[in-house]
């Protein structure tokens, strides 16, 4: 790729986001109802690539229930209110109602409320009574303290997430988590992020991980690039990582590791660009904490927006726009591309020719960037 001059000491390559490129049609088109849109990971099979984010504001045991029923894949985030609080509800109306001025300040308040490992099973065994797929997050600077607890749980699928993960960690003041042996030690398939380029990818599918997560500072309630100045345009990262699964299936002898597209996914057509460049499946936040059984009631955060040192999200109204159903199958009352987004999913690969998911991962792509109206 054609490196760009920072300067006479610096070099730099062109990456894009997934407004700098768009999906070209082919010369076949198909039926939107004869498009498969179903996606596999393990010995579980979805009926959708939609999982939710591991967010307060997205996910809670009722919703993870319904995203389930509704053939995705909601994950609870096991750090969050939901195992913090026997009763998060008042927390979560409070959090909504915060001045502006005073959020951050209190959101770190809030969750300072330790985790509670009964909580942890409390809210797993609920999900798992409802007969849908089973999936949490922790950080991975929690999963030593608290996978115990998550597997006696009954987990189905185990989530290791934070702004950025990678399989050599180093901390002096304590024993940083070994990916490869705790990964090896499982009984569950685990999904690891987020990574942003094809070494740190391929490092993580070396531990054995089934998917890994794409993405840094990329969502709509972060400010990790305001306040680290990291970022990763995500076209690039995903169509990075995509490659390294293509090559570790030569070096592993056949062994398939799902790339999971994590930020970045406001609409629709993301989601479709994503997939295009070849994510499996995508994780979403913003684009699920618009329907109205979303916790947040409109309102969206992630762990960032609350760290107690260095805060790297904030609080955003995102607006509702329909029910769960009505945002992932419709039918859609706006034109924007936050309702309906499996429908445009289906449409976009029945228009470009493709019948499944792997197959529209070789749809072309061209670089056509659009200035914002």
């Amino acid at each position: 790729m054609t490196e760009i001059e920072i300067g006479v000491s610096k070099r730099a390559r062109r990456v894009y986001a997934f407004d700098d490129v768009a999906v070209v049609p082919s010369r076949r088109t198909r039926d939107p109802e004869n498009v498969s849109v179903t996606w596999q990971i393990d010995a579980f099979t979805f009926e959708t690539p939609i999982i939710a984010a591991p967010m307060d504001s997205v996910v809670s045991p009722a919703t993870a229930i319904r995203i389930g029923e509704l053939g995705g894949l909601g994950v609870l985030d096991l750090e969050g209110l939901w195992t913090r609080y026997e009763d998060p509800e008042p927390l979560l109306a409070e959090i909504r109602s915060l001045p502006v001025e005073s959020a951050t300040q209190r959101m770190q308040q809030i969750y300072s409320e330790p985790v509670k490992a009964e909580l942890i099973r409390d809210r797993l065994a609920e999900i798992r009574a409802a007969g849908v797929t089973v999936a949490g997050a922790l950080s991975p600077q929690r999963t030593q303290q608290f996978y115990e607890t998550v597997l006696a749980a009954g987990v189905d699928l185990f989530v290791i997430r934070g702004t950025t993960v990678s399989a050599e960690h180093v901390a002096k003041q304590r024993e940083p988590l070994n990916l490869k042996k705790f990964i090896y030690e499982l009984d569950v398939p685990v999904i690891v992020g987020g990574a942003a380029t094809y070494t740190a990818a391929l490092h993580l599918m070396r531990t054995g991980a089934a998917g890994v997560l794409v993405g840094f500072g990329g969502g709509a309630a972060s400010t990790t690039r305001l306040v680290t100045g990291i970022h990763a345009p995500m076209a690039t990262a995903v169509a990075d990582v995509a490659g390294a699964r293509r090559d570790y299936m030569d070096e592993s002898g056949g062994r398939y590791v799902h790339v999971i597209a994590d930020g970045g996914l406001g609409s629709s057509g993301d989601i479709v660009k994503a997939i295009a460049c070849g994510a499996d499946a995508v994780m979403l936040g913003s684009a699920l904490a618009r329907a109205e059984e979303a916790p947040g009631g409109g309102w969206h955060w992630g762990a960032e927006a609350h760290h107690p040192e260095l805060p790297r999200g904030h609080r955003v109204q995102v607006g509702t726009v329909g029910s769960l159903e009505e945002v992932l199958y419709g039918p859609a009352t706006v034109a924007d591309g936050t309702a309906n987004l499996i429908g445009a999913l289906r449409r976009s690969m029945a228009t470009t020719g493709y019948s499944d998911l792997k197959e529209f991962q070789r749809v072309e792509v061209v670089v056509a960037p659009y200035l914002a109206d």
